[in-house]
């Protein structure tokens, strides 16, 4: 384990999406979002099988594939059990044995730290992307958008996978570390509903 993966906490990225619930209406469930195959329903049925789901990778349990996020699927109790599972996975996080060995999550096998990595850009990532959907203010901790920065930049344009990140979007020199994250994952941090 590295350094730097040692002192993530994905608590403070989990924190800010329970922040942005509450700002969401029910008439925003079908507004679209910067990720354009999530609307906002889709969006948070998708932390709520991400947020089981990273914490079963934590913990080294399998799990079963919590789906891709679909807002006729989204479990009407939302609102609370969704900050719920999103304390519970930072939680599980916080256990050094998470980020040693390696660990599986919606089918996928990766090094634990790696995968720790993985959750941490959902979070800020789709944190964004929620957001920016339903008009809320956004801001993340310098420490996580620079370990998501690192990440997503270990892969070259041409190899990554499209079905996951769009193409890295140009940002003007001197642009926050959070806008540089989201330019990273594909997203146009100017992006507006």
């Amino acid at each position: 384990m590295t350094d730097q993966t040692a002192r993530i906490d994905l608590g403070p990225a989990a924190d800010r999406v329970t922040a942005l619930l509450s700002g969401v209406s029910d008439d925003q469930l079908g507004a679209p979002t910067p990720c354009s195959a999530y609307s906002v329903g889709d969006l948070l049925d998708h932390f709520m099988g991400l947020a089981l789901g990273m914490r079963q990778a934590a913990e080294k349990q399998a799990g079963e594939n919590p789906g891709l996020g679909q807002a006729e699927s989204l479990d009407p109790d939302w609102r609370h059990e969704l900050p719920r599972r999103l304390e519970a996975m930072a939680a599980a996080w916080r256990d050094p044995a998470a980020w040693q060995g390696s660990t599986q999550a919606g089918g996928v096998t990766l090094p634990a730290e790696a995968m720790g990595v993985v959750a941490l850009d959902e979070l800020v990532i789709h944190g964004w992307d929620l957001a920016r959907a339903t008009g809320q203010p956004y801001d993340c901790d310098p420490g996580s958008a620079e370990a998501i920065i690192g990440w997503l930049s270990s892969f070259p344009d041409e190899e990554r996978p499209k079905e996951i990140f769009g193409s890295v979007v140009a940002v003007p020199e001197g642009a926050s570390a959070l806008d540089r994250a989201v330019a990273l994952s594909g997203r146009d941090p100017a992006w507006t509903a």
